[in-house]
Formats: C-alpha cells, structure tokens, sequence
C-alpha cells in the first residue's frame, strides 16, 4: 500500500501553462520545485502526472496531492 503523499500546501497553486508544453506535476509533495516535480519522490511508489496543456491559461494545480482531479484542484483540501 502506497503512504499518503505529503500535503505541500492547503491551496492550489496558480500557474501559467503554455500551449503544447508537457508538465510533470509533484504528486508526493515532496518536491522544491512545487507544484511540479523535481525527482523528490525517487525511491517511493509515487510517480508524477505528466499532462499537455492544451491552450495557454492560467491554472490551479492542486497543493494538496489529494485531488481526486488531479493534477488540477477539485477542492479537496477544504476538508484536510
């Protein structure tokens, strides 16, 4: 069984993503380069989530790691 991911904040972060650019998003928390991975979680069960941003916009890409939306935020840090 995989351990709960560290929370890395209780919002969402807001970013901007670019058209056509592939991001990997931090699903164990445990990145510094929030909210995207930066290879923190090597020696865990966590893989990050790679996604293409479709069009230019700004996003809200969830802080909490607990997304059921993931890697967007659905709200789910409301109830941590």
């Amino acid at each position: 069984m995989t351990d709960a991911p560290q929370i890395a904040q209780k919002s969402p972060f807001k970013v901007e993503l670019e058209a056509g650019k592939t991001y990997f998003w931090c699903a164990c928390g445990k990145s510094a380069k929030q909210p995207f991975c930066d290879g923190s979680h090597k020696g865990t069960d966590f893989v990050p989530t790679k996604f293409t941003a479709e069009e230019a916009k700004t996003a809200f890409l969830c802080g909490c790691k607990h997304s059921a939306k993931a890697p967007f935020c659905d709200g789910a840090h409301k109830g941590l």
